[in-house]
């Protein structure tokens, strides 16, 4: 009987819908996740006119939840978009009053934001593989580096990875299959080698 080969499937992106919750959680001064750093070139808001600044945080990180892993997270009700912008927010229909009419101003702004940096990484990506590399090369490193480690092949592993211009480098898991990486360690490889070895080890 033949034996299964382990598979690992890694999803890279720089998805407008993350960039975009990301940019509502810093113009409207939501601390949550505390560990995740801010987005450059976007001021974090000390926001002071939303009355239940509790109610915000909660509903964001459901909107945040459901952005980076909607399959994990499904809402219990009908999502319906938010105007503005571009079908990259739904939010449910019941419970979400106050963020929807938090985030209505911003959603030129924000779509804006997330479609520039989303083009920076496609663009380096494209210019990568025009010149031989390879957008998994990283990875397959990592995973070669640690079945020698281990002295066993790699488990099968499902990993998405949301590379953001954030304004500290490094690494952080925000969701049970997703981790976020500043595009500035993402285009260092031997730095970016070093960064991913620990995940992979985690998933693999």
């Amino acid at each position: 009987m033949a034996t299964e080969t382990p598979e690992w499937v890694v999803r890279e992106d720089a998805g407008l819908p993350v960039l975009v919750a990301l940019y509502l959680r810093q113009v409207l001064g939501i601390r949550s996740p505390e560990e995740l750093p801010h987005l450059r070139d976007l001021a974090p808001v000390a926001s002071t006119e939303y009355d239940d600044t509790a109610t915000l945080d909660r509903q964001w990180r459901s909107l945040w939840q459901m952005t980076v892993e909607p399959q994990a997270h499904t809402s219990p009700v009908p999502l319906e978009l938010v105007e503005g912008f571009d079908m990259l927010v739904a939010l449910p229909t019941e419970g979400f009053e106050a963020l929807h009419a938090a985030v209505l101003p911003h959603g030129a702004d924000a779509v804006a934001y997330a479609r520039a940096a989303s083009e920076r990484y496609h663009a380096r990506a494209h210019a990568d593989a025009r010149s031989g590399g390879s957008t998994y090369r990283a990875y397959a490193s990592a995973i070669a580096q640690h079945e020698r480690h281990t002295g066993r092949r790699a488990h099968s592993f499902e990993l998405n990875v949301q590379v953001l211009p954030l304004t500290q480098r490094g690494v952080w898991w925000i969701g049970a299959l997703t981790v976020a990486v500043t595009d500035s360690l993402r285009t260092d490889i031997a730095a970016f080698d070093a960064a991913i070895a620990p995940v992979i080890a985690d998933v693999a």
